[in-house]
């Protein structure tokens, strides 16, 4: 299994318009730190969005993963039919053979038989173009929910981005998701968190840890998803608790993938597999 970065490792900088903060990093930045970490892969999420990119930028993201010898991973949000094939042809531009999909996006939560509609459909191009599309573990279907729709397109290009805090949001813990999703997994996003109860004892919190200081047992979950041998690669995105001020809120996230890369890094070996440690 490879280890890289993605546009989630560093969300904050990559920007977050909702809360004004702009953007900090390009796409030529991100691939720059993946190889200051010695790292060959980059993800390349929907808050950099691909498709509104000029032909022009486009190729020359290319040509500069070619050069600095980076594979390149893309992602969108909101799987509609027309969005899906525009993105199979973006892959396929790149190079990218992983297309990593958030189903919902805001005014369209489409069903699952709706779902896996628009996915066989487009299983042909995804076929054609060799592009493998992961669909991401989200806050609204439940774990058996996207069992099933894998199951129903029975695609071998067609598979699960397993992240490893989302399905919190639809009840669901990490022994859950990965017992029903580890077999169809094609991507990992390893994000660490912690719960906490609030001062006031009625509520918890969730939020992000830098990797191996947070509550996932990472160890354990590289070990579960390897079982299925369908896993070739791992992401490790952030929630980065945020500071008063932009800038410390950078300098944190900063910090935050320093310590996790260094943390990570002696979980995998250099030959794209995972040698696991004592757990």
């Amino acid at each position: 299994m490879k280890l890289g970065i993605g546009t989630y490792t560093y969300g904050w900088a990559i920007g977050v318009p909702e809360m004004q903060y702009p953007r900090k990093m390009l796409e030529h930045q991100l691939l720059a730190k993946a190889k200051s970490f010695d790292l060959s892969l980059v993800q390349i999420g929907d808050n950099l969005p691909l498709h509104t990119f000029a032909e022009e930028r486009l190729d020359y993201l290319y040509r500069l993963s070619q050069s600095m010898n980076i594979d390149l991973e893309i992602g969108a949000r909101g799987l509609t039919p027309d969005y899906l094939h525009r993105y199979i042809d973006i892959a396929a531009y790149l190079k990218a053979r992983m297309l990593r999909f958030v189903i919902d996006q805001p005014g369209y939560e489409p069903p699952v038989p709706d779902i896996v509609s628009i996915i066989q459909e487009a299983e042909s191009s995804l076929r054609r173009q060799g592009v493998t599309l992961a669909l991401e573990n989200h806050d609204r279907l439940k774990a058996r929910q996207f069992r099933e729709i894998i199951e129903k397109v029975g695609s071998q290009h067609v598979g699960i981005c397993l992240d490893s805090v989302n399905s919190m949001g639809a009840a669901e813990g990490l022994e859950t998701i990965v017992e029903t999703l580890a077999p169809y997994t094609v991507n990992l996003h390893i994000k660490d968190f912690s719960i906490q109860r609030l001062s006031h004892k009625m509520g918890f919190q969730i939020d992000g840890r830098p990797a191996g200081k947070g509550m996932l047992n990472i160890p354990w979950l590289l070990e579960q998803i390897s079982k299925s041998g369908k896993c070739h690669t791992a992401i490790l995105e952030q929630w980065v608790v945020p500071e008063t001020e932009q800038a410390d809120t950078l300098r944190k996230e900063e910090q935050w993938a320093n310590e996790s890369i260094q943390y990570l890094k002696p979980l995998f070996d250099t030959k794209s597999s995972v040698t696991l440690t004592n757990s």
